[in-house]
């Protein structure tokens, strides 16, 4: 038996020595396997007076270390681990692991019974990760998929990007705090738009990419690009991981080039452009239109209250000063903010350039959550507007009796040099084929707009209004959201005045020989098949719908989801264009986005699958097959249609989802 413990020690145990660790600490008992791992012989390594193995064998860039592990190992009884470099007698280089286990003999002296490791190739590996997590500027963690997920890892570089202090004792540790919850690198307004990325990920078991912005520890922001995606972790266990790369400054670089080009646009406008900065408490004149109270300070910042005072003291008429103040001092401490309100805006009289008295209308322009751009412009006085009101009122007046006597419609507007159009008059039943009502109108009397823009709400293409400019007359098919109805209009433009005027009066005739889109006629086997578990398709037979325009697809993807429901233009709105208020501008959308699904059904052969009764929109389930609803039928053939995705192509369809699988992660 002792003969088998010692064959073992010699050959079985890697790397096996035994240490006196009395001075001088020396090798008292040298291994064969030690001998074959490091290619000394035992009289190369066996010495009384010195330590031959740590001046051989032992790396010299790690001999001090080893040397201070071995005299902790000296102190007392004890389990030490130490990983170095040997250099074998060949002249290669190895890494061990070097486990001495310290004890004391009867005679009451020290050995340590060692044993090595070879984890060269461990090293190896984990020289190469570290070269990658070094040199590849990537933030990676892994968290949980619980309705609050729980950080499990995040890497170094995921850290400094976090900016994550050290933990102090008595002090709290931030980043045990984030790692509880991850929502707390979350901003408040992005943390809806967050969690639906994670619903979609663990649904549909498919990685996302995408831009957003996050708080860092310390209350400052950072935007990251990167993709999420689910995972089963080495436990078994369902997970998030995530990489980001930190695009901050080049969304700073964007945001300062897009920041250019606005302001370039308002300078067209306004007079003054002031930059005010909440989270500094400065004001900044960014463009002063040659105003020589402003000239000297012109991209310099100044303290708000001290700039605002010298503003109001200097320019401003004595009557509206204190208003004035309290207007720069309520936006200040952010009392004009409201939640859908329009944009705060004062009117007062001031010194122009000029030296004289008059009227500015101010407004701020958010930028940022901190920035914000107050822009004036000087505007006619009341007296002044009161004659521009009774001229448009008389030509209204003027226009409503030439509508009665010889039209179906008239609008008449002015176009400056520069492309801007001026409206002067509509007659009320003409305002839907220019996607204005009546009261938009009259507020764009006094702004104007780019042509682009004046004709984005109607039907008209910009080289059909173009053409009608330069002839002076044309035709236009005009949808009646009234009536649902299809119209054709004739219109009849005047030309330009001598003299070079560019006033122009536009008449519109309803044209009775409408000319109708032909209709492709299908054979009538041709069913209309939807396909909503997976991505949403409509098909017509064989043939699937091309459709132009993704709103009018999400809009019937909508109606689908419904079952037979009315929607709501309101209803419809909240969903196709879910970050955007229900306003003129996103009915004007809408009724774009409907008008060309229409459009499209009716190109197909099929316009009677969807239903339209006084402005809302229902799909007739009766005319269709869809798999959802042979689903929803409960028939025993139906069942393995449903895999667990379900019109993936939109977001909103994840409360459906959840019904269908039968669970809903939040």
């Amino acid at each position: 038996m002792l003969q088998d413990r010692e064959d073992i020690l010699r050959q079985g145990i890697s790397g096996y020595h035994q240490y006196r660790l009395d001075s001088p600490i020396r090798l008292n008992f040298v291994s064969r396997s030690l001998c074959r791992m490091t290619g000394y012989r035992e009289e190369d390594l066996l010495q009384q007076e010195e330590d031959l193995y740590a001046r051989q064998a032992v790396h010299p860039a790690d001999r001090e270390g080893y040397v201070q592990w071995l005299q902790r190992l000296a102190e007392k009884e004890q389990t030490l681990t130490h990983e170095y470099r040997l250099g074998k007698k060949d002249g290669s280089v190895i890494w061990v692991r070097d486990t001495a286990v310290s004890r004391r003999l009867e005679d009451g002296s020290l050995v340590g019974d060692s044993v090595l490791t070879d984890i060269t190739d461990l090293k190896n590996e984990n020289r190469d990760l570290r070269f990658l997590n070094e040199t590849i500027p990537c933030g990676f963690l892994k968290y949980t998929c619980e309705k609050q997920p729980r950080v499990t890892y995040l890497n170094q570089k995921m850290m400094d990007i976090f900016r994550f202090p050290k933990a102090r004792e008595g002090e709290l540790d931030y980043l045990e705090l984030y790692k509880s919850n991850i929502f707390l690198m979350i901003p408040m307004e992005e943390r809806r738009r967050f969690s639906l990325y994670l619903n979609r990920v663990y649904s549909a078991g498919a990685p996302i990419a995408g831009e957003m912005t996050l708080l860092r520890c310390d209350g400052t922001r950072v935007h990251l690009f990167g993709w999420v995606t689910k995972c089963i972790n080495e436990k078994g266990e369902e997970e998030f991981q995530s990489i980001c790369m930190d695009v901050t400054e080049r969304r700073r670089a964007q945001k300062t080039a897009e920041t250019k080009r606005y302001l370039k646009a308002l300078t067209d406008v306004y007079d003054k452009i002031f930059e005010f900065n909440i989270a500094a408490n400065t004001v900044k004149c960014l463009h002063c239109g040659g105003s020589a109270l402003f000239l000297p300070f012109e991209n310099v910042a100044m303290q708000t209250d001290d700039a605002v005072e010298r503003w109001a003291a200097a320019s401003v008429a004595p009557e509206d000063r204190e208003r004035f103040r309290t207007f720069f001092r309520d936006f200040c401490q952010k009392k004009l903010e409201e939640p859908g309100a329009k944009p705060p805006q004062i009117s007062y009289r001031a010194k122009s350039s000029t030296g004289e008295f008059r009227r500015y209308s101010g407004i701020f322009l958010k930028v940022d959550e901190m920035v914000s751009f107050y822009c004036c412009r000087t505007v006619p006085d009341p007296e002044e507007a009161e004659v521009i009101r009774s001229e448009n009122a008389q030509l209204k007046e003027n226009m409503k009796e030439l509508v009665r006597r010889f039209a179906d419609g008239l609008a008449a507007f002015e176009v400056t040099a520069a492309g801007v159009v001026k409206p002067l008059y509509v007659s009320e039943n003409i305002c839907e084929f220019f996607g204005y009502t009546e009261e938009e109108w009259l507020g764009l009397m006094e702004e104007g707009a780019p042509v682009e823009s004046f004709i984005a709400y109607s039907e008209a293409g910009h080289e059909d209004f173009a053409e009608l400019l330069r002839n002076g007359e044309g035709e236009f098919d005009y949808f009646d959201y009234r009536t649902e109805t299809r119209r054709r209009i004739k219109a009849i433009c005047s030309q330009r005045e001598p003299g070079g005027g560019v006033s122009r009066f536009v008449m519109l005739y309803s044209v009775e020989e409408a000319k109708t889109k032909e209709k492709k006629s299908l054979p009538e086997n041709c069913a209309v098949s939807i396909r909503t578990f997976g991505y949403f398709d409509v098909f017509v037979g064989e043939r699937p719908i091309a459709f132009r325009n993704k709103k009018s697809k999400e809009l019937f993807a909508l109606l689908v989801d419904r079952k037979g429901g009315y929607v709501t233009s309101e209803e419809a709105i909240s969903f196709l264009w879910e970050e955007e208020p229900v306003n003129t501008v996103t009915l004007a959308r809408y009724r774009k986005a409907a008008l060309r699904l229409k459009n499209t059904l009716e190109e197909y052969g099929i316009p009677e699958v969807i239903e339209a009764v006084d402005g809302k929109r229902r799909i007739v389930p009766e005319r269709v097959r869809c798999d959802l609803y042979d689903y929803l039928s409960g028939r025993e053939e139906f069942r393995p249609l449903f895999k667990g995705s379900y019109l993936t192509n939109y977001s909103w369809g994840e409360t459906t989802l959840a019904e269908l699988s039968g669970e809903i992660l939040s």
